[in-house]
């Protein structure tokens, strides 16, 4: 393996970096018990460079991934506890590297004379403007709307984190524009609403969507998210696109079509047993039902869903209930697991037991996707008899929107439909290696191969 194929955060399950800096003696057992005092506290190292030497000392930095600021500041106190050694300073790179914001905007035209800035601005510009009056669709063509994306949120469902409102989700917003500018030469505008009511994001993004020639929803809670997303792709004639959804139903299915190979399965033949009927449950349960899957007993919090039941349903669940669970199942969490072949959650963390997906078909699938942790760990699935597994850090959907925003943008596509999405489902399944369930995210031409399949799907 080479380092820089190595996911750290993946490898020690470990989401904060940082950098300690430290002057130690220069004496031979003075790295080593350096190394101790931060290895005892639960932090791994991952490199170590000398920054400076003195007659007498060294300064070194030491890059450390943990699982909590507090590990850090232990390690701190017996580094500054421990004779000879002191701690100079501590950087958290992920702050760092977030610092004045992941994105930014730079003119696509070099301004070197006036001529440039008066084709640029005025006066020239008012002939691109005229052609645009008279021919709206021209704009495809002279404006920026042919790469451009809003991504719009409410910050009420933000990753692990929950309703943390609008500012402070736009750290996360930002990094996804990054990851569009990155993989699919696409300009993506984050956009804060302070409201969580879904009439009032329907109408502000309505009325600012013509600078756009798509729309990423994203972060909006369940039900709320529905209701926005149906709404918005009524009113306007570009792609409204729920990521939480749908480009999380593209990478599940793209998953499983691999997983379905390597315990050779048939998709008609295999049943599922989803836990989560938010956003996720429920798009990636109509995503696999149009691909083939037998069946799907979803589950929330109260139970499984079934035609007929009433308590904490809604408009989509009430859908949703119409064509899952053709066995009308009724029963607790723990027995609804028994003889399923999938399992795929998408709920809370640490809801799952070794002993139900013992209680699975042989050679089951197990994806525990929830977010930052699983509904059971990938190593206790496979303890369990799991023949497969992945959880939410190896399942990640920006493997699937940037290159379903770009086919449905080059397609000039009205909408992303079923079809589109499930093109791009198979277009990743296929350029996996087994037993990888999804190719290198960080292959740029992985992504324009997906743009390839979705823009083929879209005509």
């Amino acid at each position: 393996m080479q380092l820089d194929d190595v996911c750290w955060q993946e490898r020690y399950n470990a989401n904060e970096v940082f950098t300690i800096q430290c002057e130690i003696s220069d004496k031979p057992d003075m790295p080593g018990k350096l190394i101790a005092a931060i290895g005892s506290n639960g932090l791994h190292i991952v490199n170590t460079t000398i920054v400076e030497l003195t007659e007498n000392t060294k300064t070194l930095d030491i890059v450390v991934f943990a699982s909590s600021k507090e590990q850090v500041d232990n390690a701190e106190n017996a580094i500054n506890d421990a004779e000879g050694m002191k701690v100079i300073g501590i950087c958290d790179e992920v702050m760092e590297i977030h610092r004045r914001g992941a994105i930014e905007i730079v003119s696509r035209v070099p301004i070197e004379s006036l001529t440039d800035l008066r084709m640029i601005y005025t006066p020239g510009v008012a002939s691109v403007c005229k052609v645009i009056e008279e021919t709206p669709e021209a704009a495809y063509e002279y404006t920026g709307i042919c790469d451009r994306i809003a991504i719009v949120t409410d910050g009420t469902a933000v990753l692990g984190l929950g309703n943390i409102g609008p500012l402070a989700s736009l750290p996360v917003m930002e990094g996804k524009a990054a990851i569009f500018a990155e993989f699919a030469n696409l300009s993506a505008i984050p956009v804060l609403i302070n409201s969580n009511d879904p009439d009032t994001i329907v109408k502000t993004t309505a009325l600012i969507a013509s600078s756009y020639g798509a729309i990423q929803l994203e972060d909006i809670a369940a039900p709320a998210c529905f209701e926005v997303e149906e709404k918005l792709q009524k009113l306007l004639d570009i792609p409204v696109l729920h990521d939480d959804q749908h480009g999380t139903a593209t990478i599940v299915l793209a998953a499983l079509i691999n997983a379905l190979k390597i315990t050779n399965r048939k998709p008609q033949d295999s049943t599922v047993l989803m836990l989560g009927a938010g956003a996720a449950g429920i798009a990636i349960s109509k995503m696999l039902l149009n691909f083939g899957i037998k069946d799907i007993v979803i589950y929330d919090s109260t139970g499984p869903i079934y035609k007929g039941r009433t308590e904490r349903m809604n408009p989509w669940k009430t859908q949703i209930a119409e064509i899952t669970n053709k066995e009308g199942i009724t029963c607790p969490l723990a027995e609804g697991f028994k003889d399923k072949d999938i399992f795929i959650g998408v709920a809370q963390p640490n809801m799952v037991s070794k002993e139900m997906i013992a209680s699975m078909a042989p050679n089951s699938i197990a994806f525990p996707l929830s977010n930052p942790v699983g509904e059971i760990t990938t190593q206790e699935a496979a303890e369990a008899g799991a023949a497969v597994t992945a959880d939410g850090r190896s399942l990640n959907n920006a493997q699937a929107y940037p290159g379903l925003f770009r086919g449905a943008l080059d397609a000039r596509a009205k909408k992303i439909s079923m079809e589109m999405m499930i093109a791009a489902a198979t277009t990743l399944a296929k350029l996996a290696e087994l037993p990888d369930l999804l190719p290198d995210m960080l292959d740029r031409d992985i992504h324009q191969q997906v743009a390839e399949a979705v823009a083929k799907a879209a005509k």
